[in-house]
């Protein structure tokens, strides 16, 4: 099961300096982190977009916030995007070390810092020092290069090298139609205030088709809706849209995400509003992450 976050590029829009936006950007990161997110992915909203802080800013601090503590002095260096990168929330992603030389243990980001003789290199990964491993047959290494090593002890160290996908949070730049298209989007969900208000019935419904094929929920800028970020003419339009549950004489039993090209603008499986009795007139991006991906998170 995946779980993508989508998040325009104009999130910081309404921020007032660097550091504001900087702030924000890390509850951002925060709430992906604490509901297990596997993709954070920052989709082009040029329009809305105020020029101080475009798409790479944000990108470039949510990968920032994504990446071990233990590596961002090495990784990054001096950026000018990351000048009040101090103002971030720590993600403190959980990870349990299992005592195994074999088999389970922890996954673990690291950096490659020396390629030496005989398929070794060395690797800080956050322990006391950087650790010599074995490179594994077929996988080729660079210094500098971001590798995952599995850690089964650190009392003695047992790591090895192993050839999967970086562990945490990942941070992507990519379109809505590409991010919908996916074939693990699982399904697809719009939060807006005009979408279906979520009830306890249609959360239980919801439940096992997200624990089944996961989900990938979408997310508008401050002041600028999904509606207003896909050009509907109306919020009315939003409910010419897919709706939560299906019709009765639908062929699924529930959402099936589709493949190929997916039009953004009817590309979701539902629309929801998971704040239905919202007591402020603006519900921010954060607060709307939070709200929405906590109940989203119940299984059966």
């Amino acid at each position: 099961m995946t779980v993508s976050v989508l998040v325009p590029s104009s999130l910081t829009r309404e921020a007032e300096d660097k550091r504001e936006a900087t702030r924000k950007l890390g509850y951002v990161a925060r709430a992906a982190t604490v509901f297990r997110a596997d993709r954070l992915i920052v989709y082009p909203d040029r329009d809305g977009e105020t020029g101080r802080f475009d798409g790479g800013f944000v990108s470039t601090v949510l990968r920032y916030a994504a990446t071990p503590p233990y590596l961002r002095n090495e990784v990054w260096g001096m950026r000018n995007e990351l000048e009040y990168a101090g103002v971030l929330p720590p993600l403190r992603a959980v990870s349990q070390t299992g005592s195994e030389s074999t088999g389970s243990g922890s996954l673990r980001q690291g950096i490659v810092t020396e390629v030496g003789p005989d398929q070794r290199v060395r690797v800080n990964c956050g322990l006391q020092h950087p650790i010599s491993l074995n490179v594994p047959p077929k996988m080729a290494l660079d210094e500098g290069e971001r590798v995952t090593i599995r850690i089964s002890s650190r009392r003695p160290v047992r790591a090895k090298l192993v050839d999967e996908p970086l562990p945490g949070l990942s941070v992507e730049r990519t379109d809505l139609q590409a991010a919908l298209s996916r074939e693990d989007a699982g399904v697809r969900i719009a939060a807006s205030r005009y979408g279906t208000e979520l009830t306890v019935g249609r959360l239980d419904t919801l439940a096992g088709h997200v624990d089944r094929d996961g989900m990938t929920v979408a997310f508008g800028a401050p002041e600028r809706g999904l509606p207003d970020i896909l050009e509907f003419e109306s919020e009315d339009a939003v409910d010419t849209l897919s709706s939560w549950p299906p019709r009765p004489d639908d062929d699924t039993d529930g959402v099936e995400p589709t493949s190929g090209d997916v039009d953004p603008g009817r590309g979701f499986d539902l629309w929801l509003n998971t704040v239905p009795y919202q007591g402020s007139d603006v519900v921010r991006t954060e607060e709307a992450l939070f709200a929405t991906l906590a109940p989203l998170s119940l299984r059966e």
